[in-house]
């Protein structure tokens, strides 16, 4: 008889395989969710508060609980319109940043791309050889700089900011345009193809607080980017030369040359890093 009672209790407890592929669907979009706020508290405080809300809905339905049935679908139902009213930038932004960082960006514009024939714009091997030349002389001369490459994303918001031209891939050209005393060399570089079709521009700040303290606001900005676009970014140190690759939020320090010129060839190509 206590059987029976606690098996009509929490009978909506019922498990099957439906139940289990709910749940890995559900706790994988919250873990991609979550790895990709990280960092960010403000928003990660909400996600956290609307998912234990959630949690608590299927609860209190479960076990007929009425009121806070109607309750808590009231607060869900007014709380994620405003959310999205009062938070709608950084909602886009964590969509984008969602995409990016899940590959679903790359991969759906790949095949978009190959079904409407749409070939995109990519640098050529002297443009690639043009731009690491030009990385490896500010480096050893300690010029700063931040240089971005678009893909698939467009970065038209960001070339708005600054000054916008058209110019082949050039070493002696991306040099001074970096060069301290150049009007042009605070900001970021943005690469379309094989061509540079923006400088001076400012890009977004990363809102992470585990960023080591060495890297400073190109680094930041680099960041910031790559979380929101799939733009690769270079960035040179003026402090100590070093070259860093970002991608998807993440910086790797780049060794040497042959490194770098490794980069730039996926980079070229597309492809992932290795």
């Amino acid at each position: 008889m206590i059987l029976l009672q606690a098996t009509d209790l929490f009978g909506f407890l019922s498990f099957g395989w439906e139940d289990l592929l709910d749940i890995l669907m559900v706790g994988t979009i919250i873990f991609f969710l979550i790895r990709s706020i990280r960092g960010d508290s403000t928003v990660l405080n909400i996600v956290l508060v609307l998912v234990v809300i959630m949690v608590l809905q299927v609860v209190v339905s479960g076990l007929n609980m009425r009121m806070m049935t109607v309750l808590l679908n009231t607060l869900l139902d007014v709380g994620v319109l405003a959310i999205i009213i009062l938070f709608q930038p950084e909602i886009r932004h964590l969509l984008n940043r969602f995409a990016v960082q899940s590959g679903i960006a790359r991969r759906s514009g790949q095949l978009f791309n190959r079904l409407l024939g749409i070939k995109e714009d990519q640098m050529g091997s002297r443009s690639v050889e043009e731009l690491g030349e030009a990385v490896r002389a500010m480096s050893a001369e300690k010029t700063g700089a931040l240089i971005v490459i678009q893909h698939k994303t467009s970065l038209d918001e960001y070339m708005e900011t600054g000054d916008i031209f058209e110019a082949d891939i050039n070493r002696r050209l991306i040099m001074n345009i970096f060069f301290k005393n150049s009007p042009l060399h605070d900001g970021a570089m943005i690469i379309v193809g094989d061509h540079i079709a923006a400088a001076r521009c400012q890009l977004p700040m990363t809102n992470r607080t585990d960023i080591p303290a060495h890297y400073g606001m190109r680094h930041r900005a680099a960041i910031g980017l790559s979380e929101d676009t799939d733009a690769d970014i270079l960035v040179v140190s003026e402090e100590t030369g070093n070259v860093s690759f970002v991608r998807g939020g993440e910086i790797h320090t780049v060794q040497d040359m042959p490194e770098l010129r490794k980069i730039l060839a996926s980079v070229m190509k597309n492809e992932e890093i290795a």
